[in-house]
């Protein structure tokens, strides 16, 4: 049986990381999660006002966390879980950003209405679970 390997990209998120004692990203075998990812900027941690760019910040993070774990990135996810803070006026920027970062695919979705997040002004985080059979075939060898 393959072994975790834990991942953490640079820049803001190590710093999480850090604080709170996790990774951004698991690799066993040929399956990778990421942790939820927010849509905070990769250097600064600053989440940007706009609704659908928050979410679309926070979809091109979790992309980052995949790759880091050895993955191609979102084009291998097969399972997302949303969590939002207000269903009525994010549930359609977060359909609008699904079509645009899954051209191809259509991944399980779970969306989740929730009271808060994490961060301070965080209102969208994003969990993955990807299949990689090609990347865990390198990893073999």
């Amino acid at each position: 049986m393959a072994r975790p390997s834990y991942h953490v990209y640079p820049g803001y998120a190590a710093g999480l990381s850090e604080g709170f004692n996790y990774s951004q990203s698991v690799r066993v075998g040929d399956r990778i999660e990421a942790s939820g990812q927010g849509g905070w900027d990769r250097e600064t941690g600053k989440i940007p006002e706009d609704a659908l760019e928050e979410i679309n910040q926070a979809f091109s993070n979790l992309d980052v966390a995949l790759k880091d774990a050895g993955g191609n990135g979102l084009s291998q996810v097969y399972r997302l879980n949303l969590y939002i803070t207000d269903m009525a006026t994010l549930l359609e920027p977060a359909g609008e950003a699904m079509r645009k970062w899954f051209p191809n695919h259509r991944p399980l979705l779970t969306a989740v209405g929730v009271a808060s997040l994490a961060l301070p002004g965080m209102r969208v985080e994003i969990e993955a679970v990807a299949l990689d059979l090609e990347g865990d075939k390198a990893n073999e060898g």
